[in-house]
């Protein structure tokens, strides 16, 4: 009887993003995780004003922003940036195995 290899699996992690944005209508979190798509993770409100998504992303070094009501904005709790091709900056979120 012959055994498939074994496949080495990526454990993914939990990640939370989460922004004030007190007046938002509409809240997303994009970012090279889904190709700075919009519509794939949009954020949910607790109504009172902080929006959060919770995301699963394999072991790796990602950039991403907020979109906010149409306007670009970086992550105030995440220091970590990058100069992107825009002239602007992207926050930059760096996600750990768990033997790191």
């Amino acid at each position: 009887m012959k055994h498939a290899p074994s496949k080495k699996t990526t454990k993914r992690r939990r990640v939370l993003f989460s922004i004030d944005a007190e007046k938002a209508h509409k809240v997303a979190v994009t970012g090279d995780f889904n190709e700075w798509n919009h519509a794939s993770h949009p954020m949910k409100s607790d109504g009172n004003g902080l929006w959060q998504k919770i995301m699963m992303l394999p072991p790796g070094q990602y950039e991403y922003k907020f979109l906010v009501d149409g306007q670009w904005r970086t992550d105030p709790n995440n220091p970590n940036q990058r100069l992107n091709g825009f002239g602007t900056f992207n926050n930059v979120l760096r996600v750990r195995d768990s033997a790191s």
